[in-house]
C-alpha cells in the first residue's frame, strides 16, 4: 500500500492542534514554536504533493479510497487535480506566516487592565492549525459527503477565532468590543450554517438521484462523472437545477458573493489581522474552489443555465465591493470590501466558461491569497502600533517607519493589480476570458480596476503621507520577525508577477477538463475575409 500522502498532509496540522492545545498554560512560548513547527512540517508535505503531481497525468492523482459507511454509499475518497494542488500549496504556505504574524495576539493582556480578558495562547494557535487541517481535506475530498463534513466543521474553530480572539485595537470600551466580536462571530456562523443546511438538502437529493438511476446511491464524484459519461446517469433538468442551486448557494455564501456577503466585513473588522487573513485568503477559497469542482462537474447543464445570472451577480460584487471600499473609514473593512470585489472577479472568471477565464480565476485565488495576506498583515502591524483601525488616526507614517510604509505600499499596489505584481496576470486573464464571450460584462468589470486604484492610493495617501500625527510620532519600524513574515510574501508577488508559469502549468490541464465537463470550448475569433 502506498503512503497516504494526502491524508498525512491534512492530518498533520490536526495532530499539531491537539499537541499545541495540550501544552501547559505556563509554556506559552513553547506552544507557539510547536504550532509553527507543525505548520512548517505541513508545508513540507504540501510541497511534496506539488512535486509529485504530474500536470500531464491523470485528472485526479495521489488518490485514496476506502469504504466508510457502506450502507449509505459513503467512501473516504481523496484526490487532487491541478486546481486543488495550487490551493493546497497556497494554504500550507500562508499558515506559517499567519502564526508568525499572530505571535503576540493571544498573549495575556497587561496586569494594569484587570478587567480585560486573558486569552489562552495555546487555544489560539491550536484553532489556526485545526482550520488548516479542515481546509486542506476540503481541497482533497472527492467524496461529496466527506467534503460536506469538513466544509461545515471548519465553521466551529473559525467561530471561536473571531468571537474569542478579536482585535484589541477597538475604538470602544472592552464591553462594547466583546459585544461586537460576538455579533460578528454569530453572523458568520449563521450565514454559513444557513448555506450549509441548504447544501445538505442538495447532498441528500444527489444521493437519491444516484440511488434511483444507478441502483446504489453514491457520493463519489468520480463514480458520478463516470456514470454520466457512460450514459447511466441522466438527471432531469428540474432535478439538476435544484441540486445545483443548493450547492451553489452554500459556496456563494462562503465565497462571498453579493448579496450573501454581509458577514465578511464584520468578521474581518473584529478579527485579529492573522485571523482576517485566514478568513479571506484561505477559508473563503473553499467556496470558489467548490464551484469549479462540484457545481460545474456534477451539474454541467444547470451551470450553463445559471451562468447569466451568476455573471451579473459577479459584476455587481466587483463594482459594489470597490465602491464601498472607497468610502470606508476602517482599514480592515476597506480590505474586506476589496476582497468582495476580488471574489467577484474570481467568480466572473469561473462562469465565463473560457480557458483564460477559469485559468485566471484559479491563479487569482492564489495571487489574491498572497496579496491580501501581505496587505492585511502589514496593516495589522500598523494597527498594533497605533492601537486604532481608523484611517483618520494615521498620517505621516512613511517619515517615521519607512519600511512599514514601503511594504504597505507594495501590498496595496498588488491589491490594485499593478502590472509586474502577481494579481495583474490573473485579473488580466479573467477579463480577457470574459470579454471573449461576454464583452459587455467584461467592459463593466474593468470599472473595478479604476475603483481599486482609487481606494488603495487614497488609503496610502491618508495613512502614510502628509504631516506626522501625534499618535504616529515615535512609531517603531518593522522588526525582524515582522520582516520575516512580509518579505517572502512580497518576493512571491514579484516572482509570480513576472513568471506565473509554474502555477499556470499545474492548473491549465484541470481547467481544460472542467470546460470539457460542461461541454464548452473557447470562442473562436472571426476569420478574416479572404483576399
Amino acid at each position: 500500500m502506498s503512503f497516504p500522502l494526502l491524508t498525512a498532509t491534512a492530518a498533520l496540522p490536526a495532530v499539531g492542534a491537539i499537541a499545541t492545545a495540550a501544552v501547559p498554560a505556563a509554556r506559552r512560548v513553547a506552544a507557539k514554536w510547536l504550532a509553527l513547527g507543525f505548520s512548517l512540517a505541513t508545508l513540507v508535505l504540501a510541497a511534496i504533493v506539488v512535486v509529485r503531481f504530474d500536470p500531464g497525468g491523470a485528472r485526479y492523482q495521489l488518490t485514496e479510497s476506502r469504504a466508510w459507511i457502506k450502507d449509505f454509499g459513503v467512501r473516504y475518497e481523496l484526490g487532487v487535480d491541478g486546481i486543488a494542488v495550487a490551493l493546497i500549496g497556497l494554504t500550507a504556505l500562508l499558515i506559517p506566516f499567519v502564526i508568525a504574524a499572530g505571535w503576540h495576539d493571544a498573549d495575556p493582556l497587561e496586569d494594569a487592565n484587570p478587567n480585560r480578558r486573558w486569552r489562552p495562547t495555546q487555544g489560539f494557535f491550536a484553532l489556526i492549525l485545526l482550520v488548516e487541517a479542515m481546509v486542506l481535506i476540503s481541497f482533497e475530498a472527492t467524496d461529496v459527503f466527506v467534503f460536506y463534513i469538513f466544509f461545515e466543521a471548519m465553521l466551529i474553530p473559525m467561530y471561536f477565532l473571531i468571537g474569542g480572539f478579536g482585535d484589541r485595537a477597538h475604538e470602544h470600551g472592552e464591553e462594547e468590543a466583546a459585544r461586537q466580536r460576538s455579533y460578528a462571530a454569530v453572523k458568520f456562523l449563521l450565514y454559513n450554517l444557513a448555506g450549509g443546511l441548504i447544501m445538505l438538502a442538495a447532498v441528500i437529493g444527489l444521493y437519491a438521484v444516484t440511488a434511483n438511476q444507478l441502483g446504489t446511491g453514491t457520493f463519489s464524484l468520480q463514480e458520478i462523472l463516470q456514470a454520466r459519461a457512460a450514459g447511466k446517469l441522466n438527471m432531469s433538468s428540474t432535478a439538476e437545477r435544484a441540486l445545483f442551486l443548493g450547492f451553489f448557494f452554500a459556496f456563494a455564501v462562503k465565497a462571498p458573493l453579493w448579496p450573501l456577503h454581509t458577514w465578511l466585513p464584520n468578521a474581518m473588522q473584529e478579527s485579529t489581522a492573522p485571523v482576517a487573513v485566514l478568513i479571506t485568503a484561505v477559508v473563503d477559497k473553499v467556496g470558489t474552489f467548490a464551484m469549479l469542482r462540484f457545481c460545474l462537474q456534477l451539474f454541467p447543464e444547470a451551470s450553463k443555465w445559471a451562468t447569466p445570472v451568476i455573471l451579473v451577480l459577479a459584476v455587481i460584487s466587483i463594482i459594489y465591493g470597490a465602491l464601498l471600499a472607497v468610502g470606508q473609514r476602517d482599514i480592515k473593512r476597506l480590505v474586506a470590501y476589496a476582497s468582495i470585489s476580488h471574489f467577484g472577479f474570481i467568480i466572473l472568471g469561473i462562469f465565463a466558461m473560457t480557458s483564460q477565464g477559469q485559468s485566471g480565476a484559479t491563479l487569482y485565488m492564489v495571487n489574491h491569497g498572497i496579496s491580501t495576506a501581505a496587505l492585511m498583515l502589514v496593516a495589522g502591524f500598523l494597527i498594533t502600533r497605533r492601537g486604532s483601525r481608523l484611517i483618520a488616526d494615521y498620517g505621516g507614517v512613511q517619515k517615521v517607519a519607512p519600511v512599514l510604509a514601503g511594504t504597505f505600499l507594495i501590498g496595496g499596489l498588488a491589491t490594485l493589480s499593478l502590472p509586474g505584481l502577481a494579481p495583474f496576470v490573473s485579473e488580466f486573464l479573467v477579463l480577457v476570458g470574459t470579454f471573449s464571450r461576454y464583452p459587455a460584462l467584461g467592459i463593466i468589470a474593468t470599472v473595478g480596476i479604476v475603483l481599486a486604484a482609487l481606494y488603495v492610493l487614497v488609503l496610502y495617501q491618508r495613512t502614510m503621507t502628509g504631516p506626522v500625527k501625534a499618535g504616529v510620532a515615535g512609531m517603531p519600524d518593522l522588526k525582524v520577525r515582522e520582516l520575516a513574515v512580509v518579505a517572502p510574501l512580497i518576493a512571491l508577488l514579484l516572482l509570480l508577477g513576472v513568471y506565473p508559469k509554474p502555477v499556470t502549468d499545474i492548473v491549465n490541464p484541470a481547467v481544460r477538463q472542467t470546460l470539457s465537463d460542461v461541454h464548452k470550448t473557447d470562442p473562436k475569433p472571426p476569420l478574416e475575409a479572404s483576399k
